[in-house]
């Protein structure tokens, strides 16, 4: 498949990116990400090690549509779960404890 990445243009192919990712160790997640095989990359690592040039040089957008196309499992940036808030009778009642059944 032909694709464009940091205006260049690459021949992509699943098997051809299965066989550049094979001895690469990922490194740790943090935003979005490619599943290959069993692994989890950062698109950034991935679209480095795939066309051979540095990451600043290319979006993390332009890796994740291409790999999407090839039929590799995208990622986006992992959702935090929304901090709780607690009113403030319900912080002075953990601050109080619990009350003791007698």
């Amino acid at each position: 498949m032909r694709c464009v990445i940091a205006r260049f243009p690459f021949d992509l192919t699943k098997s051809g990116v299965l066989e550049s990712m094979k001895d690469i160790r990922p490194e740790p997640v943090t935003g979005e990400s490619v599943i290959i095989g069993r692994r989890h990359y950062p698109a950034k690592q991935v679209g480095e090690v795939v066309t051979r040039q540095d990451r600043r040089d290319f979006s993390v957008g332009e890796v994740l549509r291409a790999m999407s196309r090839l039929g590799f499992t995208c990622r986006a940036l992992p959702e935090t779960a929304p901090a709780r808030v607690d009113s403030p009778l319900q912080r002075a009642s953990a601050m109080l404890g619990t009350p003791l059944s007698g």
